[in-house]
């Protein structure tokens, strides 16, 4: 089967989906789904995501400098999605879904208490790509809730985190595989 060329992010799938949180320059919070992520360094530690250039996501981290990737599991799926609903600027979307705003560690930005774990960003430059903007952050702070690790890795199987196949359709990881 041939596919659209534009459509190429339907085979590199699932995909990770964070929600990520911001804050405007009057302190209002904002979270938003994401499921173009990347890691792009280790040292420095550097992640990445693409943004449509007019999220407000990227207007506050150009305000502010900062963000937060919480990663979320499949218990708030249901949640996320309302986080990827169009709501007026400064109204939160971490309340309106019903989620917990906590202090971050580093960032002034909050962190979302539901996730599995959480990466703590400043910003670190952007780059247009076609019809997105490419946001690098340089990672600040890493936590992940201790009974999702196992060995050293995320537990996939037990932490269920949301990977994003397409529009509405998501998958959750039954197993884990090592290979020696």
């Amino acid at each position: 089967m041939r596919l659209e060329k534009e459509k190429f992010y339907r085979i590199l799938a699932p995909r990770t989906t964070v929600l990520i949180s911001t804050v405007d320059k009057d302190g209002n919070a904002n979270a938003a789904p994401f499921s173009f992520v990347m890691p792009v360094s280790s040292n420095p530690p550097l992640v990445a995501f693409a943004s449509a250039p007019r999220r407000d996501t990227l207007a506050n981290i150009r305000e502010t400098k900062e963000f937060v990737l919480n990663v979320p599991s499949e218990d708030v799926l249901e949640r996320l999605w309302i986080c990827s609903e169009k709501f007026p600027k400064g109204i939160s979307e971490i309340e309106q879904a019903s989620l917990t705003e906590m202090k971050s560690s580093i960032v002034s930005v909050p962190r979302i208490e539901e996730s599995i774990g959480w990466l703590e960003c400043v910003f670190e430059f952007e780059k247009e790509a076609g019809d997105h903007v490419i946001v690098v952050g340089r990672i600040k702070d890493v936590e992940v809730k201790d009974i999702f690790m196992k060995d050293g890795n995320l537990d996939i199987p037990k932490a269920r985190p949301v990977l994003h196949v397409t529009g509405e359709t998501f998958s959750f990881a039954e197993r884990m595989r090592i290979i020696k």
